[in-house]
């Protein structure tokens, strides 16, 4: 069986943002009020269609998820978010793909770790996730399974999978995405806890 792997990393953390500034004056503008004469330029431009035997790749729509508290128990606490959206796309024809091949996005995640603040370690199994297919043929491409926090990520779990690659349409893209839960003690330290996520693509 061809294997190759495509990884994303995300954290679970605070998200960044960037802002762009556009400086400007009045008295420039003010001096284009009266032309002396316009001429246009066409552009254009001609873009071939791709040649090769395509690819089999995968984009992931976002770098952080933040979890965040809902109600528990008076032993637990519980922590949810959602994944960002998972795209797999296979650009081959049938003929590029090699026989019983199928490919696969597996998601594996370390243990949860505070600052110096917080010393506690939160178990990566103590993570789960329900994944959720929200775009392709759902008789192509199916779901992983629901991992409930406790019984799973001591090893990967199935994001979403298709069984036979070259049997699936050819050059389409499925999506998947899954909520994802934390589930600690009640007497967890506070804090800041981050882990990191690695979601990998296989065949």
């Amino acid at each position: 069986m061809n294997r190759r792997a495509f990884a994303h990393r995300m954290s679970i953390a605070a998200v960044g943002a960037l802002t762009l500034s556009v400086l400007g004056g009045s008295g420039f503008a003010a001096a284009l009020d009266d032309p002396y004469g316009d001429e246009e330029v066409a552009v254009s431009v001609d873009i071939a269609e791709v040649e090769g035997p395509g690819a089999l790749s995968m984009t992931v729509d976002g770098t952080t998820a933040a979890l965040a508290e809902t109600p528990g128990t008076p032993t637990t606490r519980l922590f949810s978010g959602s994944l960002p959206t998972v795209t797999v796309t296979d650009t081959r024809a049938p003929e590029d793909i090699p026989e019983g091949a199928f490919w696969y996005v597996l998601g594996s995640i370390t243990d949860f770790s505070g600052d110096a603040a917080q010393p506690d370690i939160i178990s990566a199994d103590s993570f789960g996730w329900a994944p959720v297919l929200t775009e392709g043929d759902p008789g192509s491409v199916s779901a992983g399974d629901e991992v409930e926090p406790g019984e799973g990520f001591v090893d990967p779990e199935i994001l979403s999978v298709a069984y036979g690659s070259a049997e699936i349409a050819p050059e389409g893209s499925w999506s998947a995405n899954a909520g994802l839960t934390l589930k600690t003690g009640a007497d967890v330290a506070p804090g800041k806890y981050t882990a990191q996520l690695t979601l990998s693509l296989f065949e």
